[in-house]
């Protein structure tokens, strides 16, 4: 695999659905989208982590910054890991450093 081949690793498209591998963050000061971090989007929230609160808390924060209401993003694993993945159904927008297909 060239290093150019990496440049979108940490998503991929299955028809419209947008599937993310991110590296949670809670407690942080602000909610923000970061820069990716290997094959990873580093996402932080200011929730706490408990019992996958901090995962909710980034679903409807995710939801707003894609135009999509938040029953449209599932968690595929890690609702209560700083690893997840999530899909998100026809996202209207996208986070930086994602691009439409």
């Amino acid at each position: 695999m060239k290093a150019k081949d990496l440049k979108h690793i940490f998503y991929e498209w299955q028809g419209d659905v947008l599937v993310l591998n991110i590296l949670g963050t809670p407690m942080a000061k602000q909610d923000a989208i970061l820069k990716p971090k290997g094959n990873q989007l580093k996402i932080s929230v200011k929730a706490q982590p408990q019992n996958g609160k901090a995962t909710d808390y980034m679903v409807d924060f995710l939801a707003k910054e894609c135009g999509v209401s938040a029953s449209q993003i599932e968690v595929v694993y890690g609702r209560e890991s700083i690893h997840k993945q999530l899909r998100i159904k026809a996202p209207k927008k996208l986070p930086k450093g994602v691009e439409f297909e």
